[in-house]
């Protein structure tokens, strides 16, 4: 059982002056009725006072319960108003972004970051902004960047399928932006192109420890945590963004999800990929995707395969519209 730790005496003293002034009715009541009951049992006339006196030390006995009592429910409501703070402030660890917000806080997180995880569809704006950004931070400031990246499986075929649709529901607008529509097909173009990526700037930064896992479940949402903060974003850019500092309870929890999602997925083995030369050819992507146990469908062409190549690296960031 655990003990609580004994107060100074000063600090005693001081709760017990300040809880005496909060009082001071009861506490009044308390001496006179103590002092009028003493005198009245301990008087030479004895006999006839004592029911008098004993009548005043009771009520003087109530009175100090009555005020034990709300000294004990002004300590339940403090301590129910300090639960309240908390879940205030808990609430106030999340606040919204909207517009150039996201953009901004997206900006100031990989400025100073050393890790980078991200659990999204296909990685595009992933592909496009912030992994090229946060390889020339590292490069910069000479500094190691660990960064984990969590997207839909392109050789599952179901689940490509399934994003698509999600994508083109509850997405960007057919063709907004300049952009084709979501089909299965640009799904896995995309999420191949953030794989090729990937290991296209591991082999130019030695200091890059980058990993990547495919998953088998269509997300609803992307997040991007840092060392600095959370960031959770929808695929439409017109819907506000949620932005979790480090140091939250949510921030940890998040940690630890990202975690468990990435131990149910697949994990490629980036270290056993073949060479990419500055300009990939179609013949190197795909025998780097075959090396990663990632092989192409049968029914991508070669230009195909140069769509993922130009994908890879030299991505549009889909929200600059």
């Amino acid at each position: 059982m655990t003990r609580s730790t004994p107060q100074p005496p000063g600090r005693r003293l001081e709760d017990r002056l300040a809880w005496a002034v909060r009082n001071a009715d009861g506490v009044v009541a308390i001496a006179v009725a103590l002092v009028i009951g003493l005198l009245d049992v301990f008087d030479e006339d004895f006999k006839p006072n004592i029911v008098s006196g004993a009548t005043l030390l009771v009520l003087a006995a109530l009175v100090y319960g009555s005020l034990t009592e709300r000294r004990r429910r002004m300590a339940d409501i403090r301590s129910a108003t300090e639960g309240t703070s908390r879940a205030i402030e808990d609430l106030a660890m999340v606040r919204t972004l909207s517009g150039a917000e996201v953009g901004l806080a997206h900006e100031q997180a990989r400025r100073t970051t050393a890790r980078w995880v991200f659990k999204g569809g296909t990685g595009t704006y992933l592909r496009a902004v912030t992994l090229p950004e946060c390889v020339l931070e590292a490069q910069r400031q000479r500094r190691s960047l660990s960064m984990k990246i969590d997207i839909i499986n392109p050789a599952d075929e179901r689940v490509c399928e399934a994003y698509a649709r999600f994508r083109r529901t509850f997405g960007d607008r057919p063709g907004g932006g300049g952009f084709p529509e979501w089909t299965t097909e640009r799904t896995r173009k995309e999420s191949y192109a953030t794989v090729v990526a990937a290991v296209w700037h591991r082999q130019r930064l030695d200091t890059l420890e980058i990993d990547v896992h495919l998953s088998s479940v269509a997300p609803a949402l992307r997040f991007d945590l840092s060392d600095s903060c959370l960031i959770i974003t929808q695929d439409d850019p017109r819907r506000v963004a949620l932005y979790v500092e480090r140091g939250r309870p949510l921030y940890d929890y998040y940690v630890t999800e990202l975690h468990q999602s990435r131990e149910q997925a697949v994990r490629l083995v980036l270290r056993e990929a073949t060479p990419l030369s500055d300009e990939p050819t179609v013949d190197e992507v795909r025998r780097l995707l075959d090396r990663l146990g990632l092989p192409l469908p049968a029914s991508f062409t070669d230009r195909d395969v140069g769509d993922i190549i130009d994908k890879a690296l030299r991505a549009e960031d889909p929200y600059r519209r």
